[in-house]
């Protein structure tokens, strides 16, 4: 093990708590950081430690059997950090905090479906997981939250997320608590007026799924998608308002199946065998299953980096919209 390496994870845990200390997402001795060391070992903060005032020694190197390998007393949540990293070898950091707004809206509600476009692009809907102990003790719906989402919410606890670095899980935590005392804002705006609106977003189609199942990737899969499509009055109306005119391939990783749909004004007009596309998106297979389940948002997806997108973001967001039609409806075509 590197102590160059270990040193340097040390002083970015104490940099990520001086900030969620300062932005008022850490709070007395709650909450716990951890990154990765190598694929044996990590580094995470001691119990009853104050994320706004840590020092090199509050922050304890074990291995993912849960062994400490230094002199202290690991955080409470250990058992909860080395899953998540046996579990998702692409994972290098978690962030786990209890946040006033984001514990205060799940204290009263299952769900939370942001209307603000930056937290729908983040991390679509979020779902609470019931937590009935002080620590987490089954990890199990962690895990399996986690495998569609970068960022989940414990029930009457907290929030834990987890990414690359420890930049990537301050932000999705920063960007929760955001879009939720936004929506709380909302509230007492909407509730001066004699007629309010839904404050959660719902499906805008009523989706019926087709009959036949289709094999993922497959050529029939692909032609049934496109006839969806093509067939919906709305996709055409979102399509020609927005110009959305543009190539986008679609890849799986395993197979290397690659499929280019040229799109003119949101209607599909060709599909080619090959990725010679403005936009290029590929994941693995079990990513792909979760998208045409409707259980990941591919914008979510993508910029979460549970799928890889070549090309320029900004512009192909600009057809939010019509994109996010299509993804609903391409959830007709059931897959075996």
């Amino acid at each position: 093990m590197a102590e160059n390496k270990v040193l340097q994870l040390k002083n970015n845990v104490i940099e990520i708590g001086k900030i969620l200390w300062g932005k008022d997402l850490a709070s007395a001795l709650n909450g716990n950081i951890s990154a990765r060391v190598d694929d044996k070992n990590i580094v995470l903060t001691a119990t009853k430690t104050c994320l706004g005032d840590l020092l090199p020694e509050d922050i304890i190197t074990l291995d993912l059997q849960g062994n400490v390998l230094e002199e202290g007393k690991a955080s409470t949540e250990k058992l909860m950090h080395t899953e998540i990293y046996k579990n998702f070898p692409n994972i290098n950091a978690i962030v786990h905090t209890h946040t006033p707004y984001i514990n205060g809206y799940f204290l009263a509600n299952r769900k939370f479906s942001p209307e603000i476009f930056e937290a729908k692009l983040w991390f679509g809907d979020i779902e609470a997981i019931e937590q009935n102990t002080a620590a987490v003790t089954d990890t199990k719906p962690i895990i399996e939250s986690l495998k569609k989402n970068n960022i989940t919410v414990l029930r009457k606890h907290g929030v834990v997320a987890v990414g690359e670095n420890l930049v990537d899980c301050f932000f999705l935590i920063q960007i929760l608590e955001e879009a939720i005392k936004t929506d709380s804002i909302s509230r007492i705006y909407k509730s001066s007026h004699v007629e309010t609106k839904p404050h959660y977003n719902v499906s805008t189609i009523s989706v019926t799924k087709t009959e036949k199942k289709y094999k993922l990737f497959s050529k029939e899969h692909i032609d049934e998608i496109v006839k969806i499509v093509n067939a919906d009055s709305k996709m055409q109306e979102l399509g020609k308002n927005s110009q959305m005119t543009m190539e986008l391939a679609v890849k799986m990783d395993e197979t290397g199946q690659v499929f280019r749909l040229s799109f003119k004004d949101g209607r599909i007009q060709n599909v080619f065998n090959d990725e010679n596309a403005e936009f290029v998106i590929n994941a693995p297979e079990s990513v792909w299953r979760s998208v045409f389940r409707r259980e990941i948002d591919p914008f979510v997806a993508t910029t979460q980096k549970k799928m890889n997108l070549k090309g320029d973001f900004a512009k192909i967001s600009k057809w939010y919209a019509p994109c996010s039609r299509i993804f609903e409806l391409w959830t007709k075509v059931e897959i075996e």
